[in-house]
């Protein structure tokens, strides 16, 4: 569950799915993981109030929430044993996780506010001088406020989708990695770094 807790938090970015009155709908929404909450963590993060979905996904509902880290195309031609034996076909490097749990809504201006400074504070981290919710006008903050409405999952079941060549032997992973170092670009590190590392699931 780490592993799958840290890519959530590495890619904040979800796809948020559900059936509203209309149909299935998708937004994408960034969100927050709080560990400390529900058995698997509590996801929390908000739309826009001119976004239907809260009113056309009622409390309680059941969503889907994915994930979506790194990924990249493997050409057969990156594999040695395509020299032994030809039989290599094209594939696709991913991870990605998928959360499910039942979705509630707030509107409460405390909770928006504390809400949004958690995303900030998470997000400014990095920034040698970081943003603040506090460095804007109060009257301006107040009005932002009144125009989202807030969101909060506690997830009850929680997958990873990990397909980094786990199935191939050594010499082959070892190729999957020199070509996507070939290939540079953060996606190609970042999935070749992946599939250094030992384990992971199948997802597909």
């Amino acid at each position: 569950m780490p592993v799958l807790h840290e890519l959530m938090r590495q890619y904040p970015l979800a796809t948020l799915i559900a059936s509203s009155r209309s149909g299935l709908e998708a937004n994408h929404v960034p969100l927050v993981l709080d560990t400390g909450r529900g058995q698997f963590g509590t996801l929390c993060g908000h739309i826009a109030r001119a976004n239907s979905m809260w009113q056309e996904v009622p409390a309680g509902a059941e969503v889907l929430v994915v994930f979506q880290g790194a990924n990249h195309y493997i050409s057969p031609n990156w594999y040695p044993s395509k020299q032994e034996h030809g039989k290599v076909v094209p594939t696709w490097n991913y991870s990605a996780v998928h959360a499910r749990g039942r979705i509630e809504w707030f509107q409460d201006p405390t909770w928006l506010r504390a809400l949004v400074e958690k995303l900030t504070d998470q997000h400014e981290a990095a920034n040698a001088a970081p943003w603040h919710v506090s460095d804007a006008p109060a009257d301006y903050v107040q009005r932002m406020l009144g125009a989202i409405v807030g969101l909060e999952i506690p997830i009850h079941d929680l997958q990873g989708k990990l397909k980094l060549s786990q199935n191939q032997k050594s010499q082959d992973r070892a190729g999957v990695i020199a070509g996507l170092e070939r290939r540079r670009g953060e996606a190609a590190t970042v999935v070749a770094a992946a599939v250094e590392q030992p384990g992971g699931k199948s997802g597909g």
